[in-house]
C-alpha cells in the first residue's frame, strides 16, 4: 500500500529536539534535500504499490537512504548506523525531530531496490534536474556527449578450476543441509585440503600433482551430484535442486581453455569474463556497463547523463543506438554529437554522421577536433565512479543487482558534484558578504 504523507508540525516538542534547531540550515546536504523534488519521485513510483495491505515506509526515507549510501560510499549496515548519530542524515530523509534509534529494518533497502527496478533511472534524471536548477549544469552541455564502456566487477574470487569445484561442493552441501537431504558423505574435509594443495602445486609449477588434486576434486563433486540426484528424483525437491545441479555439472565438465559458455562463480552464475586489453588486468569478471558523460566540462564538473549494465558482453558498437536513445529520453535534449573510442566502430546508430570515433580523420575539423581530444576525459569519470563510488565492486545479488548498482553509482557521483558545487557557492557568497560588510580601509587601498 502507498505510504502515508508525513505531516510537518511547526510547534516544538518538550521531550524531543527539532533538527532545524541543532543543525546548520545552510549546510550543503540540507540545501540538496531542499532542491530534490520528493513529491515528484513519490508520484512516479506510486504505480508500484498495491491498493491493499499495510502502508509502506515513507518514500523520502528509503530513497534518501539509498542516495546517502551512494553519495558517501557506505554499505547498507553503515548507512543505517550513521543515520542514528548524524542529524544531517536524518534531516535528509525527512525527519523533523532527532531520533535515537533506527525506526525500520535494514533489509528494507534490499526490498526497495528490487521494487524500484527500472524506476531507478528517475533518480538519475532528478540528479540532472537538480544540477541544472543549481547552475552546475547548462542545457547546452547536454548536446555533445562522450560514451564509453567499462567492467563492473562482481564480488567474487578469481575463478580457478580448483576454487570453482570446491565452491560447488560446499554449495551443494549447504543446500542439502537446508532441505534435510542426507548425503552419504560430504567430502568437505577432503575437498578443502585438495583445493589448497592444488593451488600450492600450481604456484610451484608442479602441474602433474596439480592435475591429480583437481581430478580428485572433480570425482568427489560427481559423487555428490549423483547422490543428490538419486535422493530427490520424483520428489518436490527435484525442482529446487535442478538449477544448482546443472551449474555443478557445468563446473565439473568445463575445461580451462574451452570456448563457449562457462560458469565463473557458483553463487553468482551471471558473472562474465570480459577482456578490456589492460596489462594489469587482462580479464575482469563481472558485467559490462555503459557510461555517458558530457563532453564539455560543465560549471559543476563532468556529469554522468546515462548509465546502464549490458549483460551478455555485447559488442560496444551494437549498444550505441540504445544508449543514445536512452540518454535523449532521460535528459529531454537531442544529442548533436557523440564521441567514442575505437571499440564503437561499426555502430548501429540511426544518424552515423553525428558519431565521431577516436583516430578518425574525415570530417574532424575545428571545434570537433577539440571536442574529440576531450573524449579521454571520460576515463577519469569512470575512475571516480569506481574509486569514490560502488562501481568498483558490486555486492548486490543477480543481474538485477548489477543493473541497480550501475545506476545508483552514477546518481551518487552526480550528487557528490552537486554537493561540492553548493559548498563552493556558499563559500563564494560568504566571501562577497565579508568584503561588503568589512571593506578595505583607505590606507590599505592607497598602498
Amino acid at each position: 500500500m502507498r505510504p502515508k504523507q508525513p505531516e510537518t508540525r511547526s510547534e516544538g516538542d518538550l521531550f524531543r529536539a527539532r533538527l532545524d534547531q541543532i543543525i546548520n540550515m545552510k549546510h550543503e546536504l540540507v540545501q540538496l534535500a531542499a532542491q530534490i523534488d520528493w513529491g515528484w519521485i513519490d508520484g512516479e513510483i506510486a504505480p508500484l504499490y498495491s491498493e491493499q495491505g499495510r502502508p509502506a515506509v515513507a518514500t523520502r526515507f528509503m530513497i534518501g537512504l539509498l542516495l546517502l549510501k551512494h553519495i558517501f560510499t557506505l554499505s547498507d549496515e553503515e548507512v543505517c548506523e550513521r543515520w542514528v548519530y548524524d542529524p544531517y542524515f536524518q534531516h535528509f530523509t525527512g525527519e523533523e525531530f532527532f531520533q535515537h534509534e533506527f525506526p525500520h529494518e535494514r533489509s528494507g533497502l534490499s526490498h526497495w531496490r528490487k521494487r524500484l527496478g527500472d524506476k531507478l533511472e528517475l533518480l538519475l534524471a532528478e540528479s540532472l534536474r537538480v544540477a541544472h536548477k543549481s547552475g552546475a549544469l547548462r542545457l547546452r552541455d547536454l548536446a555533445r556527449v562522450t560514451v564509453d564502456t567499462t567492467v563492473q566487477p562482481k564480488n567474487t574470487t578469481f575463478p580457478t578450476d580448483a576454487k570453482l569445484v570446491h565452491a560447488a561442493i560446499k554449495g551443494l552441501n549447504r543446500l542439502a543441509n537446508r532441505h534435510a537431504v542426507k548425503l552419504r558423505q560430504s567430502y568437505l574435509r577432503v575437498a578443502k585440503r585438495a583445493a589448497m594443495m592444488a593451488g600450492r602445486y600450481a604456484h610451484a609449477k608442479q602441474f602433474n600433482r596439480h592435475r591429480r588434486e583437481l581430478r580428485l576434486l572433480r570425482v568427489r563433486l560427481g559423487r555428490i551430484i549423483r547422490d543428490i540426484a538419486r535422493k530427490v528424483r520424483g520428489s518436490t525437491l527435484e525442482a529446487v535442486f535442478h538449477e544448482p545441479l546443472a551449474r555443478a555439472r557445468q563446473i565439473r565438465s568445463q575445461e580451462q581453455r574451452q570456448r563457449g559458455f562457462k560458469v565463473y562463480s557458483f553463487h553468482a552464475p551471471e558473472v562474465e569474463c570480459i577482456g578490456k586489453g589492460k596489462a594489469r588486468a587482462p580479464y575482469e569478471f563481472g558485467v559490462k556497463a555503459s557510461i555517458v558523460t558530457t563532453n564539455r566540462r560543465a560549471p559543476g564538473g563532468q556529469f554522468v547523463l546515462h548509465a546502464r549494465s549490458l549483460p551478455g558482453n555485447p559488442y560496444d558498437g551494437h549498444t550505441l543506438a540504445g544508449v543514445v536513445d536512452g540518454t535523449e529520453a532521460l535528459t529531454g535534449r537531442k544529442i548533436e554529437r557523440v564521441y567514442a573510442d575505437k571499440g564503437y566502430r561499426g555502430h548501429n546508430t540511426t544518424n552515423p554522421r553525428r558519431v565521431f570515433i577516436s583516430g578518425q580523420r574525415r570530417g574532424v575539423i575545428g571545434i570537433i577536433k577539440r571536442e574529440l581530444r576531450r573524449r579521454s576525459a571520460i576515463e577519469a569519470v569512470i575512475g571516480h565512479l569506481k574509486n569514490d563510488g560502488h562501481l568498483g565492486r558490486c555486492f548486490l545479488k543477480g543481474w538485477h543487482g548489477d543493473a541497480a548498482n550501475v545506476v545508483l553509482s552514477a546518481v551518487g557521483y552526480n550528487l557528490r558534484l552537486i554537493l561540492a558545487w553548493l559548498r563552493d557557492l556558499l563559500r563564494l557568497i560568504l566571501a562577497v558578504l565579508v568584503v561588503a560588510l568589512h571593506p578595505p580601509s583607505a590606507d590599505i587601498a592607497a598602498c
